[in-house]
């Protein structure tokens, strides 16, 4: 494991970008051109790590059709995006909280204030790992944009001990900081518009990335008909209506029958789309289901 932690200024994320080295000369519109045009990169980047980050959705959704669970661990802004991608999950999966969560350098107080200083503590991180009882059943996704965050480096090293399968991404190259993982992701994205505020192009691509890991890790688990979320949570009134809108899409009901459907489903759609096109019961379909690991598709086989 190599974790500098001087002369940090070789780092691509801290380099200056030649192309706003007069940010505070332009006009607004001239600004807002210049972050337009660099933001182009993030995508780029995604497109270059496409077989990096399909090897993530398969690994993580082997271990959590098995019951692993997925934790994000970071510092800082990279830190808080992890927190928020698991957030997203329950509500847009109906998974349960402990399936994806995120490990923030702080605690629940860094996510508001900042508390950088903390990052730098490579056991802090090893703990977190060890609180948790992580197993060779979970994955372990460190996230760090200049790749060097003890703290990051701290939790992978604990997880590998512990057998788990662990993804690294930062957006600097291997031969910059290096780092043992199961998957290296490198998003590179170039140096910031700000040198060195890594919220950026190196906050939006990983944004992007996390955004395609948990997905596709919800798609491999059955969670998605076509490109509908068939297990989203009916919390409130904005996804009971997108649930009716699911059923009346896919099925040839009006509204009142899809609200009767759902309600008859216990407000899971998977279940109501599995009642109506596999003819049966509320009981019925939950066993199909259970037989099928979830799987939609192959329980109406």
């Amino acid at each position: 494991m190599t974790t500098p932690t001087s002369s940090r200024g070789h780092l691509l994320t801290e380099q200056i970008n030649p192309n706003s080295q007069n940010l505070d000369e332009l006009s607004t519109v001239e600004l807002v051109d210049v972050f337009n045009q660099e933001d182009a990169q993030t995508v780029q980047a995604i497109a270059a790590c496409r077989t990096e980050l399909a090897q993530a959705v398969d690994l993580t959704s082997a271990s959590l059709s098995q019951g692993g669970r997925l934790f994000y661990v970071g510092a800082g802004t990279s830190g808080r995006l992890g927190v928020l991608d698991a957030a997203e999950c329950p509500p847009t999966f109906c998974t349960k909280p402990e399936m994806v969560q995120g490990i923030l350098a702080g605690g629940e107080g860094a996510m508001f204030r900042s508390s950088e200083a903390l990052e730098d503590r490579a056991e802090d991180g090893a703990v977190a790992i060890a609180d948790r009882a992580i197993t060779a059943n979970d994955v372990v996704v460190g996230i760090t944009a200049g790749g060097t965050t003890p703290y990051v480096h701290g939790a992978l090293s604990e997880a590998r001990q512990r057998g788990a399968t662990t993804i690294f991404i930062a957006c600097v190259p291997a031969e910059q900081v290096l780092c043992e993982a199961d998957v290296n992701l490198r998003l590179l994205v170039g140096p910031e518009v700000l040198a060195g505020s890594t919220r950026l192009k190196a906050g939006t691509v990983t944004k992007m990335a996390l955004n395609i890991l948990s997905t596709g890790v919800m798609v491999k688990l059955g969670k998605v008909y076509g490109n509908r979320m068939i297990d989203v949570a009916v919390t409130n009134s904005k996804l009971h209506d997108r649930a009716l809108r699911i059923l009346q899409d896919l099925t040839d009901l009006d509204r009142a029958a899809a609200e009767e459907l759902l309600v008859a489903s216990g407000k899971s759609v998977k279940l109501a789309l599995m009642m109506h096109w596999g003819g049966c019961d509320r009981a019925t379909a939950e066993v199909r289901l259970v037989e099928h690991q979830g799987q939609l598709r192959a329980a109406l086989e």
